[in-house]
């Protein structure tokens, strides 16, 4: 009885020791995330500056609020939104030390350059969002304003309203641009090879449209703006996977 346990308490202390290292990196990942929030919300006048100019722009210099709160939570939502973006690289670094230990050499060096392709894709699917997308989309919605059978119509986008516009924008390229990582990932971990995605490209043509109409906003610009991007950035992990392969068999012939 006693040597059962003995037994039972040797898969305890692994099980717990797991969960008090995921409690101490879930609390450095909240608390960089709140010192990013407080560090944004000083600085979300600037920040909501920043993310009008598209709309600036386009030719539309007023941003109405119709709800006595809308823009103080316009702030909290700025704050939140900059904090995400700013603490990803502690929270990320903060899951690798986690899960890094479980792994092989092998498997570390494998993940790191996904693990440095991450921010860098996501931060051009954003900055993409911002300079290219959001222009062109807002020129196009915008271009509505005028007469209309004697009635003169003209948008008043309201704070809360446009704050969700280039959020969708923003988190959506940004996390469509992850695209190459994940098929990467996928074809590491022997889930997928090269030669079925290459045989099921059609299918992830149609799949990337479906993605950009989830992820923009509901007009046939801003998802020909994401879909198109997501197609070429499925042929770059081809290409990606196809050196890899290369590497791989480099390795396994040495």
């Amino acid at each position: 009885m006693a040597a059962g346990d003995d037994e039972l308490d040797d898969t305890r202390a692994p099980l717990l020791d797991h969960l008090i290292e995921l409690r101490r990196r879930l609390i450095w990942s909240f608390l960089a995330l709140g010192a990013c929030f407080l560090v944004c919300l000083y600085f979300a006048k600037p920040i909501f500056a920043f993310l009008v100019q598209p709309l600036l722009h386009a030719g539309q210099g007023k941003l109405i609020y119709t709800d006595v709160f809308e823009a103080f939570f316009a702030q909290m939502k700025v704050a939140f939104f900059s904090a995400l973006m700013l603490s990803f690289p502690i929270v990320a670094n903060q899951i690798w030390r986690f899960v890094a230990p479980g792994l092989y050499a092998k498997e570390k060096r494998a993940l790191r350059p996904f693990l440095l392709l991450t921010p860098v894709l996501f931060l051009g699917g954003a900055a993409m969002a911002y300079y290219l997308a959001m222009p062109l989309a807002l020129h196009f919605l915008l271009g509505y304003n005028g007469n209309v059978g004697g009635v003169q119509q003209e948008a008043l986008p309201a704070i809360g309203n446009y704050l969700s516009f280039v959020t969708k924008f923003l988190f959506g390229f940004g996390v469509a641009f992850l695209l190459p990582v994940l098929l990467m990932l996928l074809e590491t971990a022997g889930i997928v090879t090269r030669l079925q995605l290459s045989k099921g490209r059609r299918y992830c043509y149609v799949a990337s449209f479906g993605v950009a109409a989830v992820l923009s906003p509901p007009d046939a610009i801003s998802m020909l703006l994401l879909a198109v991007p997501l197609c070429l950035l499925f042929e770059l992990a081809l290409i990606l996977i196809w050196f890899t392969e290369r590497k791989r068999a480099r390795e396994a012939t040495a």
